[in-house]
């Protein structure tokens, strides 16, 4: 291999580490954003939950929650070979076999191989596109992630019933101008809405992302929270940002220094 191909290899596929022991694998295809950081926390699992990450990618919900010890066992399941072997790398450097599991499959195929009834939590952060909607973007890994290509906000609220215990949990992550999609397809599924935050860059920016909850079989009844703001006035992070970045952000920026 020449020093170029190695410098583009450490490039399209390192470790970032989320705390001094955490790592997870990425890659130019595949890595993790600010709204999945909101979800793993939004959906805040109990440390003897099982829990189940749709379309998990580089398998960054599972992780994080891993590294702070939440979930008795996290099942991720995974549509894109080269995101799932990701995953299934950053597993096996931090020796989590024992509570994290990658799965290769297509989400609407997961109650066929996961057991169904048995998680108390389904999390997804889904595409943020319906298909034919908006340009498409170049790379198909990219297209996957963002359009509706494989799955609809139907398919993931279908399997995520499937999947769930009577009065388990769904959470999902999604625009604003998707919101009622989602919440139709949760109720289609006997998955009551139960609690929805937006959140927004600073208090005079619109809402960018709903962080959105539903339970299996739940009553009517929704809390809407506080709006979940990532800036203060003078562009710093806000002080729940830091919160729920912190570890990650520290251990980057020591990294970098």
């Amino acid at each position: 291999m020449t020093d170029m191909e190695q410098i583009k290899k450490r490039k399209s596929d390192h470790i970032e580490f989320l705390n001094a022991d955490t790592g997870v694998f990425v890659s130019a295809a595949h890595t993790f954003g600010t709204d999945a950081m909101l979800l793993a926390d939004f959906a805040a699992p109990k440390r003897k939950d099982k829990a189940c990450d749709l379309g998990t990618g580089c398998g960054i919900i599972p992780l994080l929650w891993f590294r702070d010890k939440l979930c008795a066992s996290v099942d991720g399941v995974e549509l894109q070979e080269q995101a799932f072997l990701q995953f299934q790398k950053s597993i096996a450097y931090n020796h989590a076999e024992s509570v994290l599991t990658a799965y290769h499959l297509d989400l609407k195929e997961a109650p066929e191989v996961l057991p169904n009834g048995a998680y108390d939590l389904v999390t997804m952060n889904p595409p943020y596109k319906a298909a034919g909607a908006g340009i498409k973007s170049e790379a198909a890994h990219a297209q996957i992630a963002r359009h509706e290509i494989y799955c609809t906000l139907d398919d993931i609220a279908k399997t995520a019933f499937k999947l769930l215990k009577f009065g388990g949990r769904f959470c999902v992550c999604i625009r604003p101008e998707r919101l009622s999609e989602a919440l139709a397809a949760m109720e289609k599924q006997r998955i009551e809405p139960k609690r929805l935050r937006l959140v927004a860059k600073n208090k005079d920016c619109p809402p960018w992302l709903c962080l959105l909850e539903g339970r299996s079989g739940g009553k009517r009844g929704m809390t809407v929270l506080p709006n979940l703001f990532l800036y203060e006035p003078d562009g710093t992070e806000s002080e729940e940002l830091r919160r729920i970045t912190g570890a990650y952000a520290e251990t980057s920026q020591k990294e970098g220094e």
